[in-house]
């Protein structure tokens, strides 16, 4: 299959998987609690007393997720894990309504799907206090608690090969501008829609690709711009399989991103039963996860293939975690 024929059905795709989930969003919802992405669950409903904790569809939110599991479970506090549930669409509904109690959201991006645009723009999204503060506001009327922000921070980022980058001197999205209309995007579906994604790089460097691929695992993304499929691809900062330097992130030069501190968003349910104990546990895991630590453990995921829960443990022993006494 060549790049027109991949675009073509990825394009086809998008389309029917939007179609989809706006069908099925309300069964999602009301399915959550009682069906499960974790092995070591039972797939039954998660005790009264449980911490639910949830995780966006991607392997670096399902990793902090695990952390704060295990944290927790060290801390005496039960918990039942729902991961890989979904895009933002899913998981704040999801948080909203109650069947979920905990999951590790991105400041900036958090703010923007929460409120309305003139209010976000009221903000500025580069300094961390005031996205925090606008967070919390936007989130207490349904009854969620924003904790301490991680020092991690995981923006949007567009990485080419390094061949790509000394073909065309590409350093900054600025020099990408020049170029884009001969490149072809490749992305998660919801890109185009997204206003630090595809509209954004529209918006703020005037980029204008040639096609867009719609290519919904960081996986495949690497893979097509490893086999010429597609020239630019949507990433993470965090993105260990940056540390191989086989890709290489273009400088948001124009600082198209907000702050993306990585930050547990919990519901007043688990903070009424736990409390201090509960946000002591989790402030503690903000305060030891830094930038550095998360690209690492991004490598060993998604690049070395490392078991999830095995690099949570590990990561929370050598931070002594979940060592002591409770």
């Amino acid at each position: 299959m060549d790049a027109d024929e991949v675009s073509a059905v990825a394009m086809a795709t998008g389309h029917m998987l939007r179609r989809w989930a706006a069908t099925v969003l309300a069964g999602a919802l009301a399915m959550i609690s009682g069906c499960t992405s974790d092995p070591r669950d039972s797939g039954e409903r998660p005790p009264p007393a449980a911490v639910v904790i949830g995780s966006f569809n991607f392997d670096e939110s399902a990793l902090v997720a695990e952390i704060y599991a295990q944290a927790l479970e060290h801390a005496g506090i039960p918990v039942h894990r729902e991961f890989r549930l979904g895009p933002r669409e899913l998981v704040q509904p999801a948080l909203r309504q109650g069947l979920i109690d905990l999951a590790p959201e991105y400041l900036g991006s958090a703010l923007i799907s929460t409120t309305p645009a003139a209010v976000a723009q009221d903000v500025n999204l580069t300094d961390p206090a005031a996205v925090l503060a606008g967070l919390r506001a936007a989130l207490a009327p349904s009854g969620l608690t924003v904790l301490t922000p991680a020092t991690a921070s995981d923006q949007n980022a567009f990485a080419v090969t390094r061949e790509t980058a000394r073909r065309y001197s590409l350093r900054t999205l600025s020099d990408l501008a020049e170029v884009a209309p001969t490149l072809v995007l490749g992305g998660p579906s919801e890109c185009p829609q997204r206003p630090y994604c595809l509209k954004g790089l529209e918006r703020v460097y005037g980029i204008q690709v040639r096609r867009f691929v719609a290519l919904d695992s960081q996986s495949q993304r690497a893979t097509a711009l490893e086999e010429g499929v597609i020239d630019v691809g949507v990433t993470f900062t965090t993105d260990g399989r940056l540390l191989t330097g086989t890709l290489v992130a273009l400088a948001d030069d124009k600082h198209l991103q907000p702050v993306e501190s990585v930050t547990p968003v919990v519901s007043e349910r688990a903070l009424g039963k736990y409390g201090a104990r509960l946000t002591r546990t989790l402030d503690a895991v903000s305060a030891a996860l830094d930038q550095q630590s998360l690209s690492f453990l991004n490598w060993r995921v998604s690049v070395a293939g490392k078991d999830i829960a095995t690099e949570a443990r590990n990561w929370l022993q050598r931070h002594g975690l979940t060592t002591g006494t409770r």
